[in-house]
């Protein structure tokens, strides 16, 4: 994990060197500007905005530039220059981008800077304006053509960084289920509800990761290529996260199975632990584009061995353990790919597999 988080910031630190350097150039070379400082620093703030964000970012970036130049153009005709026009020019630009965008954001800071810049240097240098505007939008272009060309990230990298502790978490967690049930300790099942109800900020990271992703194989023709697993990838998320909703279902529903001393036969907490080990299998073979078969043999494991539970005979609260297992097998089988029919299908048959071979040994 930390070779990979090693390696994104490498390369973010790369991308941001090399626009500013190019960026630079430009404004040296072809704008004739001796001092370019415009345009290297647009397009670092578009390579150091947050993945997912870059084209939002250089829009803001001149939108910002603009509102800036339109206020202390404006006011300074009326006000003149000064310590106290400084402050209400740049207090009123901030004001003015905040009302349009509702937020902070690259566009406030480049209003404000603008203002800043426009107030106080006015008065010793003429026609800032234009050249303002251009290296404003010469940075951000440099800072958006480093991105797509020169040195884009690999989308995959992203999201195994960002997805990993997600799967690994549920994983781990539907393991302590099944550690619970096996070993009837109700506390342990409680504390798993907890765990799972506290992965908000690693689904957020998940979720910027993949916008990340998504802005790399649209603007990246060398990552063009990855676009399906992308979207292979954004699909398993949708479902992904409904398992972990059903798992915290299969936490709280264990609990209360455990709180009222009710049976619970092996093949139940084996069930929920081959669900923890499908859900690593698609996270490996997602990683890697192999085909998703030893996740769907492992999700039917799970359901048979709850339909082998159920035939042994359940109170009220176990069936409602097999239900959540069962509804999380099958949206873990829509992650992996099956359609909703498909996905409920398996599940039907693998649970009559369970029930049978009891009957049968019967």
């Amino acid at each position: 994990m930390r070779l990979h988080q090693l390696e994104v910031a490498v390369v973010i630190s790369l991308q941001a060197g090399l626009a500013a350097a190019l960026a630079w150039s430009i404004g040296h070379d072809l704008l004739g500007n001796p001092s370019p400082v415009f345009a290297p620093s647009a397009a670092v703030g578009t390579i150091v905005a947050a993945l997912g964000q870059r084209a939002r970012r250089t829009a803001e970036l001149l939108l910002g530039v603009g509102l800036g130049i339109a206020t202390t153009d404006f006011l300074l005709t009326f006000l003149g220059t000064g310590f106290w026009q400084t402050g209400f020019i740049v207090g009123c630009a901030i004001l003015a981008t905040l009302l349009l965008f509702g937020r902070g954001g690259a566009a406030v800071g480049q209003a404000g800077g603008t203002a800043v810049l426009l107030a106080t240097l006015a008065p010793a240098q003429k026609d800032l304006e234009w050249p303002r505007i251009v290296e404003a939008a010469v940075g951000g272009a440099v800072g958006l053509v480093v991105v797509a060309l020169l040195l884009p990230i690999n989308p995959m990298r992203i999201l195994d960084r960002d997805a990993a502790p997600v799967y690994r978490c549920l994983a781990d967690q539907l393991r302590e289920i099944a550690a619970a049930l096996a070993t009837r300790d109700q506390q342990r099942a409680v504390r798993v509800l907890d765990r799972l109800r506290g992965m908000g900020p690693d689904l957020d990271r998940m979720h910027q990761a993949l916008s990340g992703a998504e802005e790399v194989v649209s603007l990246a023709p060398a990552r063009w290529r990855r676009r399906r697993d992308v979207e292979r990838f954004a699909r398993a998320t949708v479902y992904l996260e409904r398992v972990i909703e059903h798992s915290r279902g299969l936490a709280r529903r264990s609990a209360m199975a455990l709180q009222y001393d009710e049976r619970i036969p092996p093949d139940l907490p084996a069930g929920v632990g081959d669900l923890a080990d499908a859900v690593e299998l698609l996270r490996s073979e997602h990683r890697a584009g192999r085909p998703v078969e030893r996740t769907h043999q492992r999700v039917r494991d799970a359901v048979q061995r709850a339909g082998r539970a159920q035939a042994l005979g359940l109170a009220d609260f176990g069936d409602a353990v097999v239900t959540q297992l069962r509804t999380a097998a099958s949206d873990l089988l829509r992650a992996a790919g099956c359609d909703p029919s498909s996905a409920n299908r398996e599940v039907r048959n693998a649970i009559r597999r369970g029930e049978e071979s009891v009957r049968g040994t019967g």
